[in-house]
């Protein structure tokens, strides 16, 4: 039987917590930031929390490789 590979588009996107959450970057963070207000900003610092759906397939296609 052939081994699952990893997906490396997830791999570059997500990583896996402790509790099997997936954690990823906030959308609207890469460039365009003048506009947007401080307060904004701040709230798009760091990493959060995917939706349980999205990190049980998230699981899946990282193959037990959590970067």
């Amino acid at each position: 039987m052939p081994k699952q590979k990893t997906h490396k588009g997830t791999k570059k996107r997500f990583r896996l917590s402790a509790k099997g959450k997936a954690m990823h970057r906030s959308a609207g963070t890469s460039h365009l930031a003048a506009r947007m207000s401080q307060k904004r900003k701040r709230k798009l610092r760091g990493t959060t929390a995917a939706d349980d759906v999205v990190s049980k397939t998230v699981a899946k296609v990282l193959a037990g490789n959590s970067y």
